[in-house]
């Protein structure tokens, strides 16, 4: 599809589902993204924020030890100028409202649909070029 995408633009997606993860990442190289990173678990999304200077960070709300949301507030607290969408399978308001709370722009109910995807992730794509 379109690889006119800003390439300082660049996203990190952390799932411990590795079909989820993979199929994200996918998904958003064909619509021309630059993924720098994916981790299947909190502690190397860590290291990714701290490593990648990605702007976004897509993030599953439930994972083992630490979850998604404990992650989104250590990334907030390490960068200034990131994103982050929350995704979950878990449709629950309160979930939610904590991840936006936290700090989200968008939250996903997973399966989300590509369509779904491509337009959070534009969407927040074109807040970055404005502000940069």
């Amino acid at each position: 599809m379109s690889n006119t995408r800003n390439q300082e633009f660049k996203i990190v997606v952390v799932d411990d589902s590795d079909i989820a993860r993979n199929a994200t990442v996918s998904l958003l190289e064909k619509h021309g993204f630059n993924v720098v990173g994916s981790a299947d678990n909190a502690e190397k999304g860590l290291q990714l924020a701290a490593s990648t200077g990605a702007q976004l960070y897509l993030i599953d709300v439930v994972m083992p030890k630490i979850g998604g949301i404990e992650l989104a507030k250590n990334i907030l607290e390490l960068k200034t100028g990131v994103y982050i969408i929350m995704t979950s399978s878990l449709d629950m308001e309160s979930i939610v409202i904590e991840s936006v709370s936290t700090g989200a722009l968008d939250f996903l109910t997973k399966p989300f649909s590509e369509e779904d995807l491509i337009k959070s992730v534009s969407k927040i794509e074109y807040e970055f070029e404005k502000e940069s």
